[in-house]
């Protein structure tokens, strides 16, 4: 057992159901290239060029902390694209996915296990993440509990409870569902009780405060929490760590035209770490710049795991 140092089943709600594979498309989109994400629109009037352009991070407990820690970026922008730029702050995974959809959300940041369904149902073009000076970049699934819950290992959770954040969550549930199932022929539902907190900050802070006695995070949210004095290390144990994944990708929807695609990743690229708000709060896990990306090399492992559980999505 490791304390972490810095550095009912109610499912969560969500516009769609399964049916559809992960990796594919949505019937509106097409992929002649063959690189698993929707193209941009041929026919020029099926393609936009809006006077501003709508930005979202993926749900966290207070985005007003993040409307200002992204406020110097989206200037930045805002400066490249010659465009207004406004932080549009969302709720849920599937509010950020149906307003992409919905043609209300230009760029955006989709967490890791969102990025299939916002790809197949929104249009989602992810190109970039956040990675640390050296190029490295990523983060691990934790299962985490509070000193003297009484689990000190993942079998103790037999007969309790589990906080998953939502289900298109990967570090939140996809990657933990799929290790208890293949590593400790644990299922939600016949093992455990699966409750759901809506957001990895939920899920921290019930486990901080006791309100729920193990949860499975994202540890990139949980160091940048403890820095920043949410929670304290000591209040928290570790009783399981993941390979790393890929962590949030930022794209935008592929009905922007191609110039202003472009140029929005010009402002992703030129975009200068030092000194910047991003900084200040990413670092706390590692983060010092953006690297390019692509959907069908760096979430493919993403992919397998959709598949191990047998996820599949229907959209609308």
């Amino acid at each position: 057992m490791n304390r972490f140092l810095l550095g009912t089943a109610a499912a969560a709600a969500t516009a769609f159901s399964f049916a559809l594979p992960a990796h594919a498309l949505d019937a509106r989109y097409t992929d002649e290239d063959g690189d698993l994400i929707a193209d941009i629109p041929s026919d020029p009037a099926d393609q936009v060029d809006p006077g501003t352009l709508i930005f979202a991070y993926t749900p966290v407990e207070d985005p007003a902390v993040y409307a200002e820690v992204w406020g110097g970026f989206l200037d930045h922008v805002s400066e490249v694209t010659g465009k207004k730029v406004q932080f549009f702050p969302v709720q849920s995974n599937a509010a950020q996915i149906e307003a992409m959809r919905a043609g209300r959300l230009h760029i955006a940041g989709f967490n890791t296990g969102s990025n299939p369904l916002a790809v197949a149902c929104a249009g989602y073009r992810p190109f970039t993440m956040m990675a640390a000076e050296d190029g490295s970049f990523g983060y691990e699934m934790e299962i985490i509990t509070y000193p003297d819950s009484g689990i000190e290992t993942v079998e103790d959770i037999k007969g309790g409870k589990l906080a998953f954040t939502s289900e298109t969550s990967n570090s939140g549930f996809k990657a933990p569902s799929a290790i208890l199932k293949a590593d400790y022929a644990m299922e939600a539902g016949t093992d455990f009780e699966p409750v759901f907190s809506g957001k990895h900050d939920n899920s921290i802070l019930g486990v901080a405060n006791k309100d729920y006695p193990a949860a499975a995070v994202a540890n990139s949210v949980l160091n940048r929490m403890v820095s920043r004095e949410v929670v304290s290390a000591d209040q928290l144990v570790s009783i399981y760590k993941s390979q790393t994944f890929p962590t949030t990708s930022y794209g935008v929807a592929n009905t922007l035209n191609a110039e202003l695609q472009e140029t929005i990743k010009a402002a992703f690229a030129s975009f200068e770490w030092e000194g910047s708000a991003l900084e200040e709060e990413f670092a706390k896990s590692g983060e010092a710049q953006f690297v390019p990306i692509t959907f069908q090399k760096e979430w493919e492992v993403i992919r397998k795991i959709d598949e191990a559980n047998g996820v599949d999505y229907t959209c609308g």
